[in-house]
């Protein structure tokens, strides 16, 4: 069963406060939701396996360890998933990037996938979908389906903010995934944004309206 984890360590939470700060422009909050990213994958990781391997320094041999297993595979959904990859890829400049499309039926208000491109060998990959915001849940739940029927095996969903209505429908729809969130907060308005939230995160990422 997944389980929903906060990650409240004091510099990723100091740092959400500038992101929610509608006084922040569109250079610094871009730098600090990879800054944040990296700090929320950094503490995602924790439990990588290890393997004992050995180097040469330049007064012995040192016995150390080194991440054993799967490799990392970044899915950002798009677009402003994007904003989150740099600061990932400059804690792990190792980790490959997919990518994945959605827009929003204007009928059903269903998500529909348009785009979805996948790193090779995806099932012996870790696999963390990337999105800022998760409010009412669809589309982080569709990002999921699109990776688990590409052959991801038990992926991962970080998030900077979510509310309880999005996290119960990825609960329902994916109950063995893990949510990673740096806040949970209260709930969504009329129009589907998160209170009190951070406002667009795509527009904000990229300043656009």
């Amino acid at each position: 069963m997944g389980q929903v984890h906060v990650l409240n360590h004091p510099m990723i939470q100091h740092k959400l406060s500038y992101i929610r700060d509608k006084n922040t422009g569109t250079k610094e909050f871009r730098a600090l939701v990879q800054e944040v990213s990296m700090l929320m994958v950094y503490e995602i990781t924790r439990d990588l396996p290890l393997m004992e391997t050995e180097v040469e320094t330049p007064v012995a041999v040192a016995k150390t360890k080194v991440i054993a297993g799967k490799t990392l595979a970044i899915v950002p959904v798009l677009r402003a998933g994007l904003g989150m990859v740099e600061g990932i890829l400059n804690l792990i400049p190792a980790a490959k990037v997919g990518h994945i499309g959605l827009y929003r039926d204007p009928e059903t208000l269903k998500p529909v996938e348009y785009y979805c491109k996948l790193p090779p060998n995806v099932a012996d990959r870790e696999v963390i979908v990337v999105d800022p915001m998760l409010a009412t849940g669809g589309s982080a739940a569709a990002a999921l389906t699109a990776v688990k029927e590409r052959g991801a095996r038990e992926p991962k969903l970080m998030c900077l903010v979510g509310v309880p209505e999005g996290i119960r429908t990825v609960q329902q729809e994916h109950p063995d995934v893990d949510i990673y969130v740096a806040a949970i907060d209260d709930h969504l308005n009329d129009h589907g944004y998160i209170v009190p939230g951070l406002g667009d995160a795509g527009d904000r990422l990229f300043g656009t309206k």
